[in-house]
């Protein structure tokens, strides 16, 4: 995505914030870029680093709604903190949530996949003692092995991809925090709100 192209998008996104603080945000990302072509990165590689600029602008809404409620503490202000927070949440139930849940599904069933290979090797080892199965006790004992470590292996790879999907979210959990921290701080008494 061109430079152009990314201020346009994120111009859009910010529509309905005061003049002032759009052009102080606006500034704040062509400076980005600015900085990003003279070190030799790309525009597309700046916009990139960037993220989403939709995304970017709802939770660039959300923060200036909560500053602004820090600012003034009144019904007005209070009301637009709410609205801009519940906005970037509503956006996250809608859309990422049931990618989330997707993905959830995908790993529990790869995970009863796994116990269901993990048993048909304990089964295909047990029936192999008995020299029933072709290739008589050696491939039936192998072969239950076998079916039993990849099980292991999809487990393993399973709980990796688990810890991952937990970690995004506590880092995005996080993300979501530290907008909203100050505004959930207590403040000392003669501090500014």
């Amino acid at each position: 995505m061109t430079r152009q192209a990314f201020l346009a998008r994120l111009r859009e996104g910010l529509r309905g914030l005061p003049a002032q603080t759009q052009a102080d945000i606006m500034a704040d990302y062509e400076r980005h870029f600015a900085e990003g072509v003279a070190a030799g990165r790309s525009e597309a590689e700046v916009a990139e680093a960037l993220g989403d600029p939709n995304r970017l602008a709802r939770e660039l809404r959300a923060e200036a709604g909560v500053r602004r409620w820090q600012e003034e503490r009144n019904a007005s202000s209070s009301g637009a903190a709410v609205f801009a927070v519940l906005g970037l949440g509503a956006i996250d139930i809608i859309f990422l949530l049931p990618i989330l849940l997707g993905i959830i599904g995908a790993i529990i069933g790869c995970a009863v996949g796994a116990g269901g290979l993990f048993v048909g090797g304990a089964v295909m080892f047990a029936t192999g003692l008995s020299g029933e199965l072709p290739g008589g006790v050696a491939a039936g004992m192998l072969g239950g092995i076998g079916l039993m470590a990849a099980a292991t292996a999809l487990g393993g790879l399973l709980t990796l991809i688990w810890i991952g999907l937990v970690n995004a979210i506590v880092w995005y959990g996080r993300l979501h925090y530290r907008l909203l921290k100050p505004a959930l701080e207590p403040q000392a008494p003669g501090e500014p709100a």
